[in-house]
């Protein structure tokens, strides 16, 4: 397969739009234009490339319309078309699809047009992020990690839950007492590590796995420990 093989299809898809289109004008693979409307430049690659957007991008210095065209691979299409897609829509880049084993309509097929990128604000997850930011003790773990056990700011509650239930049984509010964890209630009533069990009416020890964890956990036990000493 060609650059050159994209053509055809490109051409017979902006003609039928009432474009008149040329082919390698100056450093634009395709331009394209209809009357006296802006100029629409097309860049083509066999697959989508930082090569491909880098290209995109120097024609909108030239040119406000600018597509990408890349054939559709069934494989690798299905599995980044939303992260393509997003990162045209942020560049204001349109996109184009071409399927080389189909000529006429339905030959290409425009998944974004050229257009300003106005974002809008996830602001609540944002928020949360905030949230686990300030409530977060230290910086626990190492970025760029992968497969391992992230520590957050509710784990770290947990884990001082565990603290306060190393002595013995005890109430939601005296963990709550000796831990500083407003919600260990819910936390031990919820046991998302299977650290706790209810004993009684109202009242909670460890489990062996949580007894576990105080081993397993040493490191960050103590740290919390540690910090917690110095407030």
């Amino acid at each position: 397969m060609k650059e050159a093989d994209l053509y055809p299809q490109l051409k017979a898809y902006l003609e039928a739009q009432g474009y008149v289109v040329k082919a390698e004008v100056g450093a634009c693979d395709i331009l394209a234009r209809r009357g006296d409307e802006p100029a629409v430049v097309v860049e083509m690659k066999l697959s989508f490339s930082l090569a491909l957007v880098m290209q995109g991008v120097a024609r909108q210095a030239l040119f406000d319309d600018v597509y990408l065209a890349v054939p559709v691979t069934e494989k690798g299409w299905k599995l980044r078309y939303k992260d393509i897609v997003a990162l045209c829509r942020r560049l204001g880049l349109g996109l184009l699809a071409v399927r080389l084993a189909q000529t006429g309509p339905g030959a290409v097929e425009a998944h974004l047009d050229p257009a300003p990128y106005n974002p809008r604000k996830n602001t609540a997850r944002a928020g949360r992020l905030l949230r686990e930011f300030e409530r977060r003790v230290g910086d626990p773990n190492t970025g760029g990690t992968t497969g391992i056990k992230r520590v957050t700011a509710y784990r770290q509650d947990a884990l001082r839950c565990l603290i306060a239930l190393q002595t013995g049984q005890a109430a939601p509010r005296v963990v709550a007492q000796a831990s500083g964890v407003r919600r260990a209630g819910v936390i031990l009533r919820d046991d998302h590590y299977g650290w706790f069990e209810r004993v009684a009416v109202g009242i909670y020890a460890l489990t062996p796995q949580g007894r576990a964890a105080i081993v397993s956990e040493a490191a960050e036990v103590a740290r919390l420990e540690g910090q917690d000493a110095q407030l």
